[in-house]
């Protein structure tokens, strides 16, 4: 008897030894990760562990972690900038935020297009896409970080100061909608839009559904993606030992090539087979924003941009801008580009003024016509004496619609007309006046209807007429 039971508690002692414990843990994960349900069913059949998943957006949850065991979202990088970062994680698997176009659009970029050539074209109308909200979704932040990187050419970390509302409005002009799952908007909608972004898995999960009329070609913008890493971290540490079993188990061979294989997202362990469409080249990654101000900005400016806006050009057509004066404003105007161009949806009003206005032309941008006809209004040859700049400044301003910006090119004493007395005496509301001055102009009298706006003066003389027009672009 004596040895029956001695053999029974070594049976016993072996399973115990060998089967888990079960252990339930409470997950929150990016959304995306959804697809890892047959992962997750193996996991708790080898491991003993069941992650309950809620899911919520990257960046949404980074704002808080309490009531959850575990967290595995797109990237912790937005934990770190709040110093709210679990001292433990492990990446599972990557994946990069990336550009899926309809074949028939991709001529439209380039080649090897950049971000700035995505915002190039978003901003005359040529490409339309859809995008995950940037205020919920880590990959919406991928794609303005992205952007926002590029126009600042730094090849460095995206300082507050780097961004800017005119290098996201181009990009934001042609943004058809941003949502939580931009996957499902766009297989709703895709015959309005021509491409969305989004992380590379979630695009080769949609051309492998047949939930599309046509397959995405899936682009790497050249000058850098954002790449999600995936960690899962410890946020209970009380459950250190269940989160040890999990990761081994996530990171072991076997693992590695199921996620690879379900759900088309890069193995970490680079011995791990995979498909030929997982072994394209990702180029650069970019460096990740260390600044929760940056964030902030990039979030305030989307908010901002890509709204139809007014702008009204008052261009001093007076016989002193003959020559290189007047050569200098057209090629302002002809060099407008990327980031900087007038973007669909905006209307832009020019004035030519002299001794009186010459001409009024408003036009609301939707395409590349638009621009032509307003490079054909700049490029009047009709000049004339005399200079009324507050007669042709307070024509401006009765024309202003919503929220407007007035930018005033001179290069003269203000002869004609109402004086700057004059014309500051009048209340107008709050259209701020962003005068450009080269030549003769008076500093002083510009600078007091900057002021008095909430514009600044920019002085020409400094610099190029063209980086002038660049510098007052942005949104207020």
């Amino acid at each position: 008897m004596r040895i029956l039971t001695a053999v029974l508690l070594l049976v016993l002692a072996a399973c115990t030894a060998s089967t888990p414990e079960p252990v339930r843990l409470k997950v929150v994960a990016s959304p995306e990760l959804a697809d890892l349900g047959p992962v997750l069913a193996e996991l708790k059949r080898a491991t003993g562990v069941e992650l309950a998943i809620e899911h919520r957006g990257t960046v949404e949850a980074s704002r808080s972690l309490a009531g959850f065991d575990l967290a595995w979202l797109s990237t912790n990088r937005f934990l770190r900038l709040r110093a709210a970062e679990p001292a433990l994680s492990s990446s599972i698997m990557t994946s990069p935020v990336v550009l899926g176009v309809k074949p028939g659009k991709r001529a439209v970029l380039g080649e090897k297009p950049t971000w700035a050539d995505v915002a190039d074209r978003a901003a005359v109308g040529e490409f339309r896409y859809g995008m995950a909200d940037p205020q919920v979704s880590g990959g919406g932040m991928a794609a303005l970080i992205g952007v926002a990187t590029a126009a600042a050419g730094t090849g460095a970390a995206l300082r507050p100061e780097d961004v800017s509302c005119d290098r996201l409005q181009g990009f934001l002009a042609g943004r058809v909608f941003d949502v939580p799952d931009p996957i499902s908007e766009y297989t709703r909608r895709q015959s309005d839009v021509d491409g969305v972004v989004a992380h590379e898995s979630e695009l080769l999960a949609l051309n492998a559904s047949g939930r599309v009329s046509e397959p995405l070609e899936i682009v790497y913008p050249r000058d850098g993606i954002v790449l999600s890493d995936y960690p899962l971290m410890l946020v209970d540490p009380a459950h250190r030992a269940a989160y040890d079993r999990v990761v081994e188990w996530l990171r072991s061979s076997a693992a590695q090539r199921m996620i690879a294989e379900r759900t088309w997202r890069r193995p970490v362990d680079p011995a791990t087979p995979r498909d030929e469409k997982l072994r394209a080249g990702i180029g650069t990654a970019l460096y990740f924003p260390d600044s929760q101000q940056v964030l902030d900005r990039l979030l305030v400016f989307h908010d901002r941009a890509g709204d139809g806006r007014q702008v009204i050009f008052v261009l001093d057509y007076s016989t002193s801008m003959r020559g290189p004066r007047i050569a200098a404003l057209r090629e302002a105007f002809a060099s407008l580009n990327g980031f900087d161009r007038f973007y669909t949806g905006e209307t832009v009003t020019i004035v030519r003024f002299a001794g009186s206005v010459l001409e009024e032309r408003s036009i609301t941008v939707r395409g590349r016509p638009d621009l032509d006809a307003l490079l054909a209004v700049v490029a009047s040859d009709d000049l004339r004496d005399n200079t009324a700049i507050w007669a042709a400044l307070d024509h401006a301003l009765r024309l202003a619609r919503g929220e407007t910006t007035v930018v005033l090119m001179t290069d003269g004493e203000n002869n004609a007309g109402p004086s700057v007395d004059e014309f500051l005496r009048v209340g107008r509301g709050e259209v701020p006046v962003y005068p450009i001055r080269f030549g003769e102009a008076s500093v002083a009298e510009l600078d007091r209807v900057a002021q008095a706006s909430g514009g600044r003066l920019v002085d020409a003389g400094a610099k190029s007429l063209l980086e002038a027009v660049r510098e007052i672009r942005g949104c207020r």
